[in-house]
């Protein structure tokens, strides 16, 4: 969830004024009343009462940016150095280092700020967020950035900034206690806490004083009734954080079910889905929309396990409107992160991974169920777009773009880089091509966004031939050669900030789509980019005892991975080993799971904790299971066990997947649509997954009669593996007992589909084994 979901912030500001009197805090301190200005222990290095190592450290830093480096702030020297530093400058997150100038004396999580909150007797003031968050960005520019407001945080709090990309652990626990007090939460996220990190307060984002966006009482005026509440009635501030703190520990660590779910919360979950449905523009019925919001993949396995057309039609219906509407990025190809309406058509402009990594795969595997050239198309352009603006030197992938981009005033504004007036069309392309693209894009004079037109298709290239009575493939032409002349044009603009960041377990999200892209639509290139993200990973990535690390940025890698990390990664590089059939990626997985389940897994009740058991303290260990915009990582974790477990044939992996699911059986029942990804794993159980296994004599080329069949067809609940008869072979083998036994007959590259080891005939022949993939009465 975000703030962004909703524009007006009046709502969500008066549910959490009205706890301010839950608390007690009345009234407010006066200007004159936050005390003396702390100018004298808050300034830029050198001038400031910071201990000298400290400002060595801050100084050293500042200086490494270079003399091109632009500090992110509107106070400024006369020289346009930055008149504030803070310990932010020693991060390496984009987001923290976009604060490292505020007038705000940030902290970044960890014990010198506590110790320093218990020291001082104050507060802390917890400020949560990410680099790409339009409304972080706005609470940066009203409130910490302002003087007044920053000393008073300065004189009267400790204040910490928290990158929830790289601290999810620390975002996650904080985000519940915001739900608890407001029913809702968001980014930016704000808490107030104890020294002892308890929260006893918070809410998402403030505007910065009294009236500002029609609230009643101001970010300032809070501040001010949050610090007299704790001085004055440190007993009652206390009991709170102590209260919330027992639910927080409560609702992070559910308790697990007795009864393994069956089939039938797949039929619960897409009757949920279908009575939400909307079938005009796709996706449910509500506003905004986020794509995660429908499992895509649910409703098109639903339609291979019943022959439900309501549920292929939904799935399809709901990517075409998606790829047509102004999420997409028409021009450059991606998609940005939800709908701020019912049609598609206005987006929030960040672009993140993982949602392009997640909705390549749902485009994928709808192409592989219809057959439909136009979403094969997304799934490449998408891939494209990745491999050009988000992938590293050394073959990762970055975290996001902003939403907001600098106008040719110089003022940043969400979606300006994305949209065009038809004047800059014209401009670009001349009268006749503009007017026509106008059309298909339905550019108007007005426009569509703050005078500007976010480009939507409104009558698809099809659907134009077929009205017009004419030849779909010069259309088809036609519009490539727009959209590269204004994907030309567009690059002259300022781009919208991109957070560099690598972060695993999203790079585990693209590494999926592009191994699945590359087989799928039979491109090596995708292939290829999979194998160099994987590779940058498991090289750069890593600690001293082979466990991952979570964050990668500025030639070094950071931060305990979390279960989501491993999980991501791993289903990553089984799709990999799918994708090129090379024994390596598969033992890399194998020895990931093992650390897994060494360091996160709950022995007692099942699944797998967020953080390792050596991972640093908070109010609560968290065992993850509802899916958000991002899957869960017990979710991946349980597609995981189930693939090992029908490729490796060992037991464990089937008893920690029972284990697993059986924890989540509370959670499935209430609301199976929440762990919809967790739904996959319990499709692909629920029947008898197909183990594919291809030898050939020689070249593993030669089994392509029969990739192409499996390209071509949907196949969900199966495992494939291809290995050529000798040296690669019993490479495989020792990993992948399927194989024994296995040889290609007369020579010729052989395909063998079991089930449960039960193999049908062997066949040399690609219509054969066709017809062996198709599902059996009752699958």
């Amino acid at each position: 969830m975000s703030w962004e979901r909703d524009r007006s912030a009046v709502g969500r500001v008066a549910a959490v004024m009205a706890l301010v009197g839950v608390l007690g805090c009345v009234g407010g301190p006066a200007a004159e009343d936050v005390g003396e200005s702390p100018a004298h222990e808050f300034q830029a290095p050198g001038a400031g009462p910071f201990p000298a190592e400290l400002e060595r450290r801050l100084a050293a830093a500042l200086e490494a940016r270079g003399k091109g480096y632009v500090p992110r702030t509107h106070h400024l020297e006369a020289d346009g150095s930055p008149r504030y530093t803070n310990r932010l400058i020693l991060e390496s997150s984009p987001y923290l280092l976009q604060h490292a100038h505020n007038p705000v004396n940030w902290y970044p999580w960890g014990d010198e700020a506590f110790e320093a909150a218990r020291r001082l007797g104050r507060p802390v003031l917890l400020s949560i967020g990410y680099s790409t968050c339009h409304w972080c960005h706005v609470m940066e520019e009203e409130s910490f950035e302002d003087l007044e407001i920053a000393e008073f945080m300065n004189a009267n709090y400790i204040a910490i900034k928290v990158d929830r990309e790289e601290r999810p652990d620390v975002d996650s626990i904080y985000m519940s206690a915001v739900q608890m007090l407001t029913g809702r939460g968001g980014w930016p996220m704000t808490t107030w806490l104890t020294p002892d990190r308890t929260p006893f307060f918070g809410g998402t984002y403030f505007p910065a004083r009294d009236g500002d966006r029609g609230t009643r009482r101001g970010f300032l005026t809070l501040l001010g009734q949050l610090r007299r509440f704790y001085d004055e009635q440190p007993e009652k501030a206390a009991e709170r954080a102590d209260e919330i703190a027992a639910r927080i520990a409560t609702a992070m660590t559910p308790a697990a079910g007795e009864k393994m779910p069956d089939a039938t919360a797949l039929d619960a979950a897409f009757a949920s889905y279908a009575g939400s449905y909307d079938a005009e523009h796709g996706g449910l019925r509500r506003a905004p929309k986020f794509p995660s919001s429908l499992s895509i993949r649910l409703l098109l396995r639903h339609h291979r396990r019943t022959g439900d057309a309501q549920a292929l039609e939904m799935a399809t219906h709901s990517l075409t409107k998606m790829a047509r509407g102004g999420m997409y990025d028409q021009v450059g190809g991606g998609f940005h992160r939800y709908s701020v309406d019912a049609q598609w058509l206005v987006p929030h402009f960040e672009k993140m991974l993982y949602d392009n990594g997640l909705l390549t795969v749902a485009y994928l595997e709808a192409f592989q169920a219809t057959g439909n050239d136009e979403l094969a198309r997304v799934a490449r352009e998408v891939l494209r777009y990745v491999s050009r603006e988000m992938t590293a030197p050394g073959g990762a992938f970055y975290s996001a773009t902003d939403a907001d981009s600098p106008t040719p005033g110089g003022e940043r504004e969400e979606g300006w880089f994305f949209t065009w007036t038809p004047a800059e069309l014209t401009a670009v392309l001349g009268e006749e091509d503009a007017r026509w693209i106008s059309a298909y894009y339905g550019v108007t004079p007005g426009g569509n966004f703050e005078g500007r037109n976010i480009l939507h298709v409104t009558e698809s290239v099809e659907e134009q031939a077929a009205r017009l009575e004419v030849e779909r493939a010069p259309l088809v032409a036609r519009l490539e050669r727009i959209r590269a002349r204004l994907y030309e044009e567009r690059l002259h603009r300022p781009p919208p900030l991109r957070d560099d960041k690598i972060l695993v377990s999203w790079n585990g999200l693209m590494i999926s789509a592009f191994a699945r892209g590359g087989f799928t639509l039979a491109e090596p290139e995708f292939t290829r980019r999979a194998a160099d993200a994987a590779d940058f990973v498991l090289r750069e990535m890593r600690d001293d005892e082979g466990g991952l690390r979570r964050s990668y940025m500025d030639g070094r890698s950071r931060h305990n991975a979390y279960l989501d990390d491993y999980a991501f990664l791993i289903a990553g590089l089984l799709d990999l080993y799918e994708a090129t059939f090379e024994a390596r990626w598969l033992r890399e997985a194998v020895e990931l799971q093992e650390i897994l389940d060494g360091q996160y897994l709950d022995a007692d009740a099942g699944g797998y904790f967020m953080t390792s058991d050596d991972h640093e303290t908070l109010l609560a260990r968290e065992k993850p299971s509802r899916d958000g915009a991002e899957p869960s990582g017990n979710s991946i974790a349980l597609m995981n066990l189930a693939r090992l477990h029908e490729l490796t044939t060992s037991d464990r992996y089937r008893v920690r997947a029972d284990d697993l699911l059986r924890s989540l059986a509370p959670t499935i029942a209430r609301s199976a649509r929440s762990v919809s990804e967790a739904l996959l794993a319990l499709d692909f159980r629920s029947g008898a997954p197909k183990e594919v296994v291809i030898v050939t004599k020689g070249d593993k080329r030669n089994a392509e009669p029969f990739l192409r069949v499996l390209r071509e067809n949907f196949v969900p609940g199966k495992v494939v593996i291809v290995a050529r008869q000798g040296k690669d072979l019993n490479e495989q083998l020792s990993l992948v007992p399927l194989l024994q036994g296995k040889i290609p007959r007369k020579a010729k590259a052989t395909a063998y589909v079991c089930e449960r080891g039960v193999c049908k005939l062997p066949t040399s022949d690609a219509a054969v084994f066709r017809t062996q993939l198709k599902p059996d009465e009752g699958e």
